[in-house]
């Protein structure tokens, strides 16, 4: 074979690896500038949601919505397919009369974008759910699931996201108090185990257990892991770490309370060196701030609460110092003092990442109920919140920086419903608290999107709350990006990485 014929197989061969190649450089082969890379919606979304909870009293809806989203296709059967099912059971799961394992019935099954579709459970048995969505289900797809407990420990309203997996979660504020029964709820979507290692970390640094190294969770299988059991000594304030060593999981904390009844805390947004923590009631009898520094440096923090005016410091607490390593918590105590109000915390030196979440109660004596506010991520380019009900849901928004505007939509009801549409500028520096906009016609649940308008970036929650006897009972959601779109750089031959 001569050297001619050599090298045009090996253009050949390059040619054909490069097809589709994506060029990266400043310009094209003629120099004009790139293109900005293009967002478009996901195709496929995963969901899961953890065992709803420990008590035969509790009542559970689940509740999906995945909003509009434009290039997905036309709507109706061609829209897509969503389901949420129970996770398998392993060995000795239910079958039919010849033994085969039954195909597990969807508790919830969304039909179309654009109007929320529900399911519910009842007791302790009920198991945790594993959901995926394509087409145009997918963008933004989101699940909230509200438990009702009555009485006894944890009473009260509880309220989560189903999460997608991951391999690393924080979860500043979890606790193994006598009076504290804190699970966290580990769950796998894959065919294959996963190994994860479960580390907490107390006001001295880390808790020495290997109880929490190489958990196992099977195939689509959902394992809870009671905090107390890592540790023979109380903590009241923690801060637990998850990790992944193979595989990925969803991750949650039920955190129940004897006297205080109880909620979910949800993972906190990854370490940063200012975080943002919003929407606290404005009624709230006690605010705990519990925060935590993975890194190798200590973090000296600046502590501000945006409320609707502007931002103060608390009293008595304008700084925080978090020791690496180390947990700390303080009592902020009723730091609203009426007014609703969002934490901001900042670097008052030098930038060292941290990781935080808020306790919150309300009510008085025996009649108090908490939730959980973890720093989260801000609203970007679009946020979901589902099960929203006519009386009983409050929007809280935050803009930290400069002042934004943002679209809030009211979507149908999963019964009837029109959806509306609310323009809301928060000034910079503050608070907007405002009950949530309620679709025309409403029946049934609904779900809000935010949107940003223009201005600065503007985090946001939402609080869901009802009576039960007197106690105000109630549940906290934040709003990050509801990761509907994703980022696609355009694509382009580039033929001159073949010559010569």
């Amino acid at each position: 074979m001569n050297r001619t014929t050599l090298s045009l197989i090996a253009a050949v061969t390059a040619l054909a690896a490069v097809t589709g190649y994506a060029a990266t450089s400043s310009g094209g082969a003629d120099d004009t500038p790139a293109t900005a890379a293009a967002r478009l919606p996901v195709e496929r979304s995963s969901l899961l949601c953890p065992t709803p909870g420990q008590s035969d009293l509790a009542e559970t809806a689940y509740t999906s919505y995945t909003p509009p989203s434009k290039g997905t296709g036309a709507a109706g059967s061609a829209a897509g397919t969503a389901r949420l099912v129970p996770v398998e059971r392993g060995p000795g799961q239910a079958g039919d009369a010849k033994g085969k394992a039954k195909e597990p019935k969807a508790v919830v099954t969304p039909k179309e974008p654009g109007k929320p579709a529900t399911g519910e459970a009842s007791g302790a048995d009920a198991p945790a759910l594993i959901g995926t969505a394509d087409g145009a289900l997918a963008p933004g797809w989101t699940v909230q699931q509200t438990t009702t407990v009555e009485a006894g420990t944890g009473r009260g309203l509880a309220g989560v996201d189903c999460s997608a997996p991951d391999t690393d979660f924080y979860f500043p504020g979890a606790s193994t108090a006598k009076e504290r029964s804190d699970y966290i709820h580990l769950t796998n979507p894959d065919d294959e185990a996963a190994v994860v290692d479960v580390q907490l970390y107390g006001p001295e640094g880390a808790v020495k257990s290997e109880v929490g190294e190489g958990i196992q969770i099977g195939p689509h299988a959902s394992v809870p892991v009671l905090l107390s059991t890592l540790t023979d000594k109380p903590y009241p304030n923690l801060t637990l770490h998850v990790t992944a060593r193979s595989g990925r999981v969803a991750a949650a904390v039920s955190a129940a309370d004897d006297e205080l009844g109880g909620d979910w805390l949800p993972a906190a947004a990854d370490p940063a060196a200012s975080l943002v923590l919003p929407g606290i009631p404005k009624d709230a009898t006690d605010v705990r701030l519990v925060a935590f520094a993975p890194g190798q440096d200590d973090a000296d923090l600046k502590v501000r609460l945006a409320t609707s005016s502007g931002s103060i410091a608390p009293a008595g607490h304008d700084t925080l110092h978090v020791k690496s390593g180390m947990t700390s918590a303080v009592d902020l105590g009723a730091v609203t003092r009426g007014d609703a109000g969002s934490l901001l915390l900042t670097p008052t030196d030098a930038s060292v990442p941290v990781v935080a979440a808020l306790r919150v109660t309300r009510g008085k004596g025996a009649d108090r109920e908490t939730a959980f506010i973890p720093a989260t991520r801000d609203t970007g380019a679009r946020a979901t919140v589902a099960d929203n009900r006519a009386k009983g849901s409050t929007l809280a928004l935050t803009a930290p920086g400069a002042a934004g505007t943002v679209k809030v939509t009211a979507s149908p009801g999963d019964g009837a419903g029109t959806a509306t549409t609310k323009e809301y500028t928060v000034k910079g520096g503050t608070t907007l608290s405002v009950a949530a906009p309620v679709p025309a016609g409403l029946k049934g649940t609904y779900a809000l999107t935010v949107e940003p308008v223009s201005g600065g970036k503007v985090y946001g929650s939402r609080m869901l709350e009802e009576k039960q006897d007197g106690v105000p009972a109630f549940t906290v959601q934040t709003l990050p990006d509801d990761r509907g779109t994703v980022s696609v750089p355009e694509a382009d031959e580039d033929l001159s990485v073949v010559q010569k």
